[in-house]
C-alpha cells in the first residue's frame, strides 16, 4: 500500500518529504492540497519507521546520532531561514508574477553566505554535513537548493550542493 503524502508541489517541506520517500525506496501516492507539514518531523518518523529500506538516513551510533541531530537543527535554523526566503523572493515570486523584494535577497543572501562558510570549516572534516554519509541532514538541504539553482545566485547554490552533497 503507498504511503498518502499530502501537500504543494511548490512546498519545499513537501518536497523534503518526497525526496525521503525517494531515498527509501518507498511508494506514495501525491495528494495535493494547501498546507504546511512539519516536514522534518515526517521524514523522522519515515527513516525510523522504514529502517530497511533505500538509504539509511540516520545512524545506530548515539554519538553519530547527535552529530547528525546538531546538522538538522544547524539547517533547520540558520541554512534555511535565509535560503527558504531566497526561494520565495528569486523562484517563487517570478513563478506567481510577484515581483522580488531586492533588499530581502541583498540581506538574505549575505545571511546564507555566513553560514556557508561554517558549513565549509564543517566539511573539511568530514565528507557529508553529519559525516561520512549521506543523511537527513544533507536531505533537508536539497528542496531550496533545487530552486536557487535556477536561480540568480546559483553560485552561492552551487557552494551549497557542493559543500553539503559533496559535488
Amino acid at each position: 500500500m503507498a504511503i498518502k503524502v499530502h501537500g504543494s508541489l511548490f512546498s519545499t517541506a513537501t518536497m523534503r518529504v518526497l525526496a525521503c520517500l525517494n531515498e527509501k525506496g518507498l511508494d506514495y501516492e501525491f495528494v495535493p492540497i494547501d498546507m504546511k507539514a512539519e516536514s522534518r518531523a515526517i521524514n523522522q518518523y519515515i527513516t525510523s519507521t522504514y529502517t530497511d529500506k533505500g538509504t539509511p538516513l540516520v545512524f545506530h551510533d548515539p554519538k553519530e546520532m547527535a552529530v547528525l541531530f546538531v546538522g538538522m537543527q544547524v539547517e533547520s535554523l540558520q541554512y534555511n531561514p535565509p535560503a527558504g526566503k531566497l526561494t520565495l523572493e528569486l523562484a517563487i515570486k517570478p513563478m506567481l508574477g510577484m515581483t522580488t523584494d531586492e533588499a530581502v535577497v541583498e540581506e538574505k543572501e549575505a545571511e546564507l553566505a555566513k553560514v556557508l562558510d561554517v558549513y565549509e570549516s564543517r566539511l573539511a572534516q568530514s565528507k557529508y554535513v553529519s559525516g561520512d554519509s549521506f543523511t537527513l541532514a544533507d536531505l533537508h538541504h536539497l528542496p531550496t537548493l533545487n530552486y536557487l539553482m535556477g536561480t540568480r545566485i546559483k553560485a552561492v547554490s552551487i557552494r551549497a550542493s557542493c559543500e553539503c552533497l559533496v559535488c
